[in-house]
């Protein structure tokens, strides 16, 4: 059986509503909806990437196991910014107490809050002008610290609010600062 090739016109918008329908019936696929309502179909992550993208989540989470600050994501979880986007960072985390402030409702769907931290890891085909302005577009609604993970470039750029951007050049770990208090991340398996 050919999977089908799907092809967006430019001019398409959809709607947050028509786009948690969208992604309702296409679980497999892997969608994104920018502000301004253009939809967003991404590849599915490559081994490599994906094995890198779980040592990421595995950290964050056993931290936050032992911690119990907040709850941690997956990249496979959408978000509702306050912007309108529906966006799905590489590996997220929110503060215990923005997320129980929600309604189960709330939280079922796509959640209407931004992360207080994302982690972007750029894949071979994303590009980095693109991955830079979700970033940005992560601190705008909200997020309190954000890292774009560069293995090809073995650099990382550091995003806070009302802050230039840090770039860390080949980094063995990162902190998470005042945000995830005690986290570090372990970058040895990122970058091999």
């Amino acid at each position: 059986m050919v999977n089908p090739t799907i092809v967006i016109p430019e001019t398409f918008k959809v709607s947050h509503e028509q786009f948690k329908e969208l992604a309702a019936v296409n679980r497999d696929l892997r969608l994104e909806r920018t502000a301004t309502g253009e939809l967003i179909v991404m590849p599915p992550t490559g081994s490599e990437a994906g094995k890198r993208n779980i040592d990421i989540e595995g950290q964050l989470w056993l931290w936050n196991r032992q911690t119990k600050l907040g709850v941690v994501f997956d990249s496979s979880t959408g978000f509702h910014l306050p912007n309108g986007a529906d966006r799905s960072p590489d590996a997220s985390w929110v503060k215990l107490e923005r997320w129980e402030a929600l309604t189960p409702q709330q939280r079922e769907g796509f959640a209407p809050i931004c992360p207080d931290f994302v982690v972007e890891l750029r894949s071979p085909s994303d590009s980095i002008e693109k991955l830079r302005a979700k970033m940005r577009e992560y601190i705008e609604n909200g997020a309190s610290l954000g890292w774009l993970i560069d293995r090809k470039n073995r650099k990382v750029e550091v995003y806070r609010q009302e802050q230039d951007v840090e770039v860390l050049d080949n980094p063995s770990i990162l902190s998470g600062e005042d945000v995830l208090l005690g986290f570090t991340l372990d970058l040895t398996e990122i970058w091999q």
